[in-house]
């Protein structure tokens, strides 16, 4: 699969392609000659270089420092042609919004880690199966300097039990130089989330009626609290969350976090 790293727009990745980074919230036009991409990124520090690229809904790209993650890649290979080979790939359940086997074979490398839940891994073909870490709740694998821990995603409400069950699925902690990175897949405000330290960048879900509501994901924000905040996965089946609402409950009730709101729908008009 041929990947134009120009299109990246990485300021770590090893090719320098004239690519400019901007403020968060703001985008970046990376042009070529014949494609013209919109991407939106963070800011870099010295301590931690980080870059988002959100694809859509729970799909996401992101480098850290000169690593690149794909997380619940899904749709085929089209909308990942632009990026290098991810060297993780995380999958954090079995719905077709977040696990597309096809696309999963499309997109990873020969030399792309890529973690799954059993659930998950009992989807695959044989011959995947044989090439996937599979984590439980719970687990820790420690890879090429990342340390990656399994947390447990599920509903609260009896009436969404069927949505997401305990133990099934994954949100993922990712550790590295020591800053971390939740996300936390499909689940309402769990203990496990409210419980987390030390979260440095935290992608939570927000939609109904499969996931929680913004008041609880805000609640749940709250209590643990990371130095920034992205709201995720937040069409349901009545249209979009109120992104703009979570960010004024949670800023209502700690000033110190930033909500970091990015375009998640590019293809479809989102009320802000």
């Amino acid at each position: 699969m041929k990947k134009n790293l120009c299109l990246f727009g990485l300021a770590l990745v090893l090719f320098a392609c004239g690519s400019k980074s901007e403020k968060e919230g703001e985008g970046t036009d990376i042009k070529t000659d014949s494609v013209e991409v919109e991407v939106e990124t963070t800011d870099e520090s010295e301590s931690m270089k980080f870059d988002i690229f959100p694809v859509e809904h729970a799909t996401v790209i992101f480098a850290w420092d000169t690593t690149v993650f794909y997380v619940d890649p899904v749709g085929g290979l089209g909308a990942f042609v632009e990026y290098p080979n991810p060297g993780f790939v995380l999958v954090t359940d079995i719905h077709g919004d977040h696990f597309d086997a096809e696309t999963v074979k499309l997109v990873k490398g020969s030399n792309t880690k890529v973690i799954v839940p059993q659930a998950v891994a009992d989807k695959m073909s044989k011959e995947m199966q044989e090439s996937v870490i599979v984590l439980g709740n719970d687990e820790t694998a420690e890879l090429d300097g990342f340390k990656i821990t399994a947390i447990p995603m599920y509903n609260l409400r009896e009436e969404a039990m069927k949505y997401h069950t305990k133990g099934r699925g994954n949100g993922y902690v990712i550790e590295h130089n020591g800053n971390k990175v939740y996300f936390s897949g499909d689940t309402e405000d769990i203990p496990e989330m409210r419980n987390l330290k030390g979260i440095d960048k935290a992608f939570v879900c927000m939609n109904l009626p499969y996931t929680m509501t913004v008041a609880k994901a805000a609640e749940a924000v709250l209590a643990f609290a990371p130095k920034e905040v992205y709201p995720y996965h937040y069409r349901g089946t009545e249209g979009f969350s109120d992104v703009s609402k979570f960010k004024e409950l949670v800023n209502a009730g700690n000033a110190e976090i930033e909500v970091v709101q990015l375009n998640w729908y590019p293809n479809q008009e989102v009320a802000k």
